[in-house]
């Protein structure tokens, strides 16, 4: 049993209390939002990151593995510790892990991996091998295996790599006659990116309950990676819903699992083959990706929660950070203020601010160098196109005033000089 222990939290000075994994599960469905989790820090305490001489960022950038992608929920900190005291077999936390996962998604099956790109590939090693051993220790040599995955041209992205490393090769259509034609024996996959990619919103031109009808036609699993699909949580039980055959899904952005955890969800049957090519067997391409006990655990308990938020609060709450922001830039003669378009399938409130660099003395990045130097150090996000962009999606409270005061002084520096 975990101790009970209350503390403060220093964002704006409200009570948390570290829970148990019972009260954790049963406080679900009230727990705080995002930004009323705050951050655990003891007073006294010199922190790690003092230690090494390195100053943490406010984060408008978003969920970004660059700068860490989220905070993980406090109270699972003391489960994770506890979990990492004993030992248990791996596959049979798995088994009951994944069981829990499942229902809160509505899928077949569930399993615990390395984020979302190894959930995609070891999602896609289970497309090539099944549950032929032999094949699961021949990859990534695919002879007398399957060897294409076909994407949609417009799908194409940097993390499609975790495909790739499987061997496999890339098939891009354009059209649903291109992708009919496309499927074939050699066919393992389908892969579509769900949510959405490069200036926030595009056009998918095979839709993914028609991709779904065609690839199952053809007797190909689809595989969506649903990294940019929370929130909300319903987004991912509707895929479920849909009959996604493979589901991707990180643990350690939105959700605050680990930040090194994802989740693969769908047909029974896939899901484990899919364990088949990780940790802990040894003789299989997912090896390395090695998923500890400790995150399985995290990442469970996060979903536990997560799935049970206020999302439309959530947003609320966002906006109105945003709106703080929007009201306070615009007292900077010369911004120009805009929100961009919102994602497909969920809210991300993010507020672009241009201006004309000549006429303002200074650039885009020089002003983003500014806000990452000063202290508090801010990282925001530079677009093409943009000068710079504040996405405000898991701010904790008090984050927009210390962001607008420091575009404050900035711009006033800039006239003074």
């Amino acid at each position: 049993m975990v101790a009970t222990l209350r503390t403060r939290s220093p964002a704006y000075n409200t009570p948390i209390m570290r829970t148990t994994r019972r009260t954790l599960l049963q406080g679900a469905a009230g727990a705080p939002l995002f930004a009323r989790a705050g951050k655990l820090k003891q007073p006294a305490a010199r922190s790690v990151y003092d230690e090494l001489g390195i100053r943490p960022v406010i984060n408008f950038r978003g969920t970004h593995t660059v700068i860490g992608a989220s905070k993980i929920w406090p109270e699972i900190h003391d489960a994770m510790a506890e979990a990492s005291r004993h030992y248990v077999e791996l596959e049979e936390l798995q088994d009951k892990v994944g069981e829990r996962l499942a229902a809160l998604i509505g899928a077949p099956a569930a399993m615990v991996t390395t984020g979302t790109a190894g959930a995609m590939a070891v999602g896609t090693c289970a497309c090539l091998t099944g549950a032929d051993v032999r094949k699961v220790q021949q990859l990534p040599n695919l002879e007398g295996m399957k060897s294409e995955a076909v994407i949609q041209k417009v799908h194409r992205n940097a993390y499609d790599h975790a495909v790739r490393m499987a061997g496999v090769k890339i098939v891009e259509v354009e059209t649903r006659e291109q992708f009919q034609n496309a499927l074939g024996p050699q066919t393992a996959l389908m892969y579509f990116l769900g949510g959405s990619s490069g200036d926030w919103a595009w056009e998918t031109p095979i839709p993914l309950e028609e991709s779904l009808e065609i690839a199952h036609k053809a007797g190909v699993p689809v595989m969506v990676d649903a990294a940019n699909m929370l929130p909300p949580w319903e987004n991912i039980r509707k895929l479920a819903a849909q009959g996604v055959d493979l589901i991707c899904i990180s643990g350690g952005k939105h959700m605050r699992g680990p930040q090194c955890s994802g989740i693969l969800a769908g047909r029974k049957e896939l899901i484990q083959a899919a364990r088949l090519n990780m940790n802990p067997h040894s003789d299989s391409q997912g090896r390395p990706m090695k998923v500890g006990r400790e995150e399985i655990v995290g990442v469970w308990l996060a979903a536990e929660k997560y799935s049970k938020l206020d999302f439309d609060a959530l947003d609320r709450e966002c906006q109105a950070q945003a709106e703080y922001l929007r009201r306070e830039f615009s007292k900077i003669p010369g911004l120009r203020l805009s929100y961009a378009p919102s994602d497909r399938t969920r809210k991300v409130r993010r507020l672009v601010v241009d201006w004309d660099e000549k006429a303002m003395g200074i650039t885009g990045p020089e002003c983003e160098r500014k806000l990452l130097e000063a202290e508090p150090r801010i990282a925001v996000l530079r677009e093409k196109g943009h000068q710079l962009v504040f996405t405000v999606f898991m701010n904790d409270p008090g984050d927009e005033k210390l962001a607008a005061r420091r575009m404050h002084e900035i711009f006033a520096g800039i006239t003074k000089a």
